[in-house]
């Protein structure tokens, strides 16, 4: 555990510094606490309001969308309407790619293709129940001088 958090409280309040959080605008609160705690593997920190999963090192805190706040003036938050377009997603760098594919479709994660060799990695995608898109890979060329190919 890092150092700025306080090693009784798994929530992501640091003492000093910062720590980096994702936050997902979800349609279900308990489906998305489920595919992230049961399928991904993370630890449910608090169940709800906002709902926040630590997941391996970062946290993943999802909420209901909603209208302008305060704090937020003229910005409306709701999930992805399309899975065809994405202007960011998660990635998730792990050690063995083939066992993580093989352990999360057995329960129930659906990848676009199984891990392609991409030269500097191995690599492929998956979407959470909101159609989050979520990278998958593995460091394999990068971490000897090869860079992904185009394309």
């Amino acid at each position: 555990m890092p150092e700025s958090l306080s090693s009784d409280n798994a929530f992501p309040a640091p003492g000093e510094g910062m720590v980096v959080t994702v936050f997902l605008t979800v349609n279900d609160v308990a489906r998305s606490r489920r595919f992230y705690s049961e399928v991904l593997g993370g630890e449910i920190v608090l169940e709800e309001n906002p709902c926040t999963i630590r997941l391996a090192n970062s946290w993943v805190i999802m909420n209901p969308g909603g209208g302008p706040t305060p704090d937020k003036p003229g910005v409306t938050l709701q999930p992805p309407e399309t899975r065809d377009t994405v202007s960011s997603f998660m990635n998730l760098r792990v050690a063995d790619i083939q066992s993580v594919y093989e352990e999360w479709t057995a329960k129930g994660a659906e990848f676009l293709t199984p891990p392609i060799d991409r030269e500097a990695e191995l690599r492929c995608y998956l979407r959470d129940p909101d159609g989050y898109l979520i990278e998958v890979g593995q460091a394999t060329g990068m971490l000897h001088g090869h860079f992904a190919r185009q394309g």
